[in-house]
């Protein structure tokens, strides 16, 4: 595998771990925000407006926008494995301090179940953003380089 390939899929990797904790981590006020708080319904619509926003901005094919669907569906099932089943992640932090020493065994027990989640899916994920990066014509993948070389986190902003 050529170097800027690892690169960029230990990026993607990276990005979706550091996305994916501080989802699990965040919490907005008495209500959820995001992708992974969204029901099915409302998921299915966000994702069917990704791939049309960033089909059109690669000039995908239906095959690709498949693809890329797939690779949206995994990133959320990690997402939603690295969330767990808390309602209150904030809440679930704050309970390590709310003692007069930290809880060391409920912080390893928190990290082990986010570390599993992590190490359960991601060959799911590592697989979907493959299948999905290969299938890219070659000037597909520079958009795709150059977008993460230029806005990495900004997202596919016009």
């Amino acid at each position: 595998m050529k170097p800027w390939i690892k690169r960029a899929l230990i990026g993607v990797f990276g990005a979706s771990v550091l996305f994916g904790g501080l989802a699990a981590c965040s919490h907005r006020g008495s209500y959820s925000h995001g992708w992974q708080a969204m029901g099915e319904e409302d998921a299915a619509k966000t994702k069917a407006k990704i791939v049309e926003r960033v089909g059109s901005k690669l000039d995908l094919d239906e095959a690709q926008k498949a693809k890329l669907g797939v690779l949206a569906d995994k990133l959320r099932e990690q997402r939603n494995a690295l969330v767990g089943t808390t309602t209150d992640p904030r809440a679930e932090m704050a309970s390590l301090v709310a003692g007069p020493t930290f809880d060391r065994a409920k912080a390893k027990s928190l990290v082990e179940a986010k570390t599993g989640a992590i190490s359960s899916k991601s060959p799911e994920v590592i697989t979907a953003m493959a299948d999905f990066y290969d299938s890219l014509k070659p000037e597909q993948q520079a958009k795709v380089r150059d977008f993460m070389a230029k806005r990495g986190h900004h997202g596919w902003r016009g």
